[in-house]
């Protein structure tokens, strides 16, 4: 049965039904045991009495007499006399019947009763065949000995009854099974096709066995399919088929024995049984000949446990069934061989006549019955000159196909009309010796002959040379192409070439080439050294695959040859241009990129890895913009939109983010690069570093400026000294006057301290115009640092300002004014106190001290906003504070101060966080220098 597919549902049936003489020879025992119940009762003076036979195990009582009348009554006996009654062979006296819980219901409430005698009934072989029960003695008394021995005998009468029934009832059971089971082989034998034996076969079992129902499953590769269902009644669904499939080959697979039976619910689950509505089952296992298990019969509801006769029948009607199926399969497979076989012969396309030795058409396929236009049928018993019509000659032989050649050859081509056959011919003995015959195979080559046709033409035109050669070392065929190739006069002269010795440069050459074909069966691509005719070398490339034989051994070579001499002179005249391209390419100072249409790199020179620091990783599929800060992105991306216009940009000056967090100031130039249509493709980036000359340049101008600066400065502050003196004397006389009222005094005091402020200012311009020496004496730079943090101390604890020292004790001591680097340290220091304190978060101030190249450096790094003007922080009056709370003037002395010391300071914005980092760097002097004229630079 297919997947999903329904078994058949055999849904009537004739079933056996017993003889008249069997319902009569019933009906005949019956009143015995009614007579028997009645006359027992009143031998021994009972108010009633049952007799119950013995089946399967237990008792079933069969009826009751009551009052001297009979009734029939069937009810199973009370558990405590049924165990009783099971282990003894003698007559018992009992005064428990009809005790219990199923006692107040019928059909245990006749037998209700305070006394009860229990008379077995033995067999010959002492083997229980049923009990006697008599209930309420009619007087009321127990009964004595002597009415026990009564009873015994009266049951022995009774027992000889019952065991001549039971043994009619054998042979009689003997007799029909064995009719059944013969009648059973003669039918299933006499069904040869599958389909009606399985249904014949599932019914009768049912019949035979007395079950309700039937169920055949048969193997299907690794499972069990439910083939046919014999259920009169009951209609399922393919699911509840399905799971019946898996419930019988789970079952298969755990009960190898030959019958297994049971209740339904535990074998098949009970929710399966249930929508089923079957309650016991008894399966029989189907094997073959050779012992191959073939299925399961499933006998359902039998009513009765399967006894050992039985189960002797079921085993002998499977045996039968087995065989009979095994025919049946066969005759099906033979008949379903034969209509395959003759679908197959009508669907071939070729055209097919067999006709036997007086030229009668004994078989034609339908492809040659369409081509007439007649139907296969009619074409059967003519003779096969009613097909002359086919031939291409009118000639008078009896059969047109048949043909004897000079050569024997059994082919021979057949042209008719427009159309070309290849006519085969073989001959057969038929069967039941009617004699020889012929079959005619004729296959349309038209289209065949037509492609060879064209293959030769193209093999013949095709500009690449193509070659068929032995493992041996000759040419089968080649084409013109080749011939040219390799500078041949004709086909036929390079076809006597060795190719081994006359084409192969080398024979290690040759021996590669026969190991790579060989191991592999096929090379691609592969390249060649060839000699041709006039001793020249080319270059070939060669696919070519290796022909076998059906004993794997390799018999031809074919393949497709290039000439790529020119490509590879070519390739090696670029290459060379390459190399000398990269040389210059690598060894330029400039650093070189190339960057496509959307502004990502695609290709960086060595110098890119060497000098910038970056890495692969770094440059390759980033963006050029990138490179540089973020600000100054904007003048790259309109300096690369402009390039893709096809403008070309130059000494475009930027700073450029260089590798390892490092910086610098780059001149940039890019040129557009352009396919072959003129459209611009890529862009080639050259960046020249300048970063050096930028830096002098702007320390000149700075230097310049600061000099310009101070001339004026110096002029301005002696100027404004001389006013300031006079207004600092009178003030303090007016001060000092007892006629001053208090409200001018507070005048003058604010007068006063405004003017001391003013002379502060002109003293900071003073120092700034270097108009007075510094004192020159041997510093340490780590003391003046603790020095300067120790005046600053109390604000930075108070503001949560942390300050960490990394002091280190080994740097030399220089040549200075301990004041006025201490000016200068503090000036750095505050304008960090103020920055860390503008961000409102956790402020922390870096100060370290180091020595080298033969200067010290001291580096203060905060975690402020950083530095907004790091070109103008060092010009004179430039500030960022709000008014009043600066003059622009700190940095600029401290600045003037450095410069006076020979070193330098610098500062920049963190780029691996926030901050900025101002460092100081002081000459390391052995000894104090000469005093130089006032102002100028040691």
């Amino acid at each position: 049965m297919a997947t999903g597919e329904k078994p058949v549902e055999v849904t009537s049936a004739s079933a056996e039904r017993p003889s008249a003489w069997e319902r009569r020879r019933t009906e005949m025992f019956d009143e015995y045991l009614q007579n028997f119940v009645v006359r027992a009762a009143e031998f021994l003076h009972f108010h009633r009495a049952f007799i119950a036979l013995a089946e399967a195990g237990s008792y079933e009582i069969r009826c009751l007499a009551e009052h001297g009348q009979p009734r029939p009554l069937r009810a199973q006996l009370p558990d405590l006399l049924e165990r009783r009654a099971l282990t003894s062979d003698e007559p018992f006296w009992s005064t428990v019947i009809g005790q219990g819980p199923e006692s107040d219901t019928e059909p245990f409430t006749a037998l209700n009763g305070r006394q009860c005698l229990v008379i077995p009934l033995l067999g010959s072989n002492r083997q229980p065949l049923g009990v006697v029960g008599l209930l309420e003695r009619a007087d009321g008394s127990d009964v004595h000995a002597d009415e026990m021995r009564r009873a015994a005998a009266l049951a022995a009468e009774a027992a000889v009854v019952l065991e001549a029934t039971a043994n009619l009832y054998a042979a009689d059971q003997h007799r029909r099974r064995s009719e059944n089971l013969m009648s059973a082989a003669l039918e299933l034998n006499s069904t040869v096709r599958l389909p009606q034996f399985m249904e014949a076969f599932t019914v009768r079992a049912a019949s035979i066995l007395k079950a309700r129902a039937a169920a055949l499953a048969l193997v299907q590769g690794k499972h069990l399919d439910t083939a046919v269902v014999y259920d009169p009644g009951a209609h399922h669904d393919s699911a509840i088929y399905h799971r019946l499939d898996v419930a019988f080959s789970d079952l298969a697979a755990q009960h190898p024995e030959p019958i297994i039976s049971g209740i339904a619910a535990e074998l098949l689950g009970e929710s399966l049984a249930t929508t089923l509505g079957w309650r016991d089952l008894a399966l029989a296992r189907l094997a073959g000949g050779d012992g191959a298990f073939m299925g399961l019969l499933c006998l359902i509801d039998c009513g009765t446990p399967m006894g050992h006769d039985d189960r002797n029948l079921l085993q002998a009607l499977v045996v039968h069934a087995a065989v009979a199926l095994e025919n049946a399969r066969w005759f099906t497979r033979m008949d379903q061989a034969n209509r395959h076989w003759m679908e197959i012969f009508d669907a071939i396309t070729d055209l097919i006549v067999v006709h036997d030795e007086t030229y009668r058409v004994l078989r034609v396929n339908r492809s040659l019955a369409d081509l007439i236009g007649v139907r296969p049928s009619e074409l059967i018993g003519v003779s096969v000159r009613a097909l002359v019509a086919m031939a291409a000659d009118q000639s008078t032989q009896a059969c047109p196909f048949c043909r004897v050649r000079p050569d024997g050859a059994d082919e021979y081509i057949h042209p008719v009309l427009d159309r070309t056959y290849l006519v085969s011919t073989s001959r057969i003995h038929g069967a039941s010796n009617e004699g020889l015959q012929t079959i005619h195979v004729l296959k349309d080559i038209t289209d065949r002959r037509e492609a060879e046709r064209r293959y030769r033409e193209l093999f013949d035109t095709i500009q690449e040379g193509l070659f068929f050669s032995t493992p041996e070392g000759r040419f089968i065929e080649v084409n013109d192409a080749l011939v040219r190739m390799l500078g041949y006069e004709s086909r036929q002269e390079l076809l006597q070439v060795d190719i081994h010795s006359q084409l192969h440069v080398s024979p290690e050459q040759r021996d590669h080439f026969q190991q790579e074909i060989n191991s592999k069966g096929v090379v691609r691509n592969y390249e060649q050294l060839l000699r041709r005719k006039d001793g020249s070398i080319i270059h070939s490339l060669q696919n070519a695959f290796a022909v076998r034989d059906s004993h794997g051994n390799v018999v031809q070579y074919r393949g497709l040859m290039l000439d790529v001499t020119e490509v590879k002179n070519f390739q090696a005249e670029l290459q060379r241009q390459r190399d000398f391209n990269n040389k210059i390419l690598n060894n330029t100072q400039s650093m070189i990129l190339v960057v496509d249409t959307a502004g990502l790199i695609s290709y960086a020179n060595r110098r890119c890895f060497e000098a910038g620091g970056y890495t692969q990783e770094d440059l390759l599929g980033r963006k050029l913009v990138e490179l540089v800060p973020p600000g100054r992105r904007e003048a790259l991306s309109a300096a690369l939109s402009e390039t893709l216009a096809g403008r070309q940009i130059d000494n475009l000056e930027l700073p450029v983010l260089l590798g390892q967090g490092r910086g610098g100031q780059f001149s940039i130039n890019l040129s557009p690069m352009r396919d072959e249509p003129g459209n611009v493709n890529s862009i080639v980036v050259v960046m020249t570093d300048i970063t050096d000359a930028a830096m002098l340049q702007a320390k000149l101008m700075h230097t310049e400026k600061m000099a310009a600066v101070g001339q004026l400065v110096s002029g301005v502050a002696h100027e404004v000294n001389n006013p300031l003196t006079a207004v600092l004397g009178f003030t303090d006389l007016l001060l000092e006057s007892p006629e001053m009222p208090p409200a001018a005094r507070e005048d003058l005091k604010v007068i006063l301290q405004e003017a001391q402020r003013t002379k502060q200012i002109v003293q900071n311009l003073l120092s700034f115009a270097r108009q007075m020496p510094p004192q020159r004496e041997s510093v340490q730079l780590n003391t003046i640092v603790r020095r300067t943090l120790a005046l600053r101390s109390y604000d930075f604890a108070s503001h949560g300002v942390e300050i960490v020292e990394r002091l280190n004790e080994r740097v030399p001591d220089i040549i200075g004014d301990p004041h006025q680097l201490q000016q200068v340290f503090l000036n750095i220091l505050n304008n960090a106190y103020d920055a860390v304190r503008e961000t409102g978060g956790p402020g922390r101030i870096e100060i370290s001290t180091t020595a080298t190249a033969g200067f010290a450096e001291v580096v203060f790094r905060d975690n402020g906003n950083g530095i907004t003007y790091p070109d103008r922080i060092f010009d004179p009056f430039f500030t960022t504070k709000e008014v009043g709370k600066g003059t622009g003037l700190g940095l600029s002395i401290c600045y003037g101060i450095v410069r006076e010391h020979g070193g330098e300071i610098l500062c920049w914005n963190a780029t691996d966080g926030a901050g900025a980092t101002f460092t100081v760097r002081l000459p390391i002097v052995a000894e104090i220098p000469k005093p130089t004229a006032a102002g100028a630079l040691p």
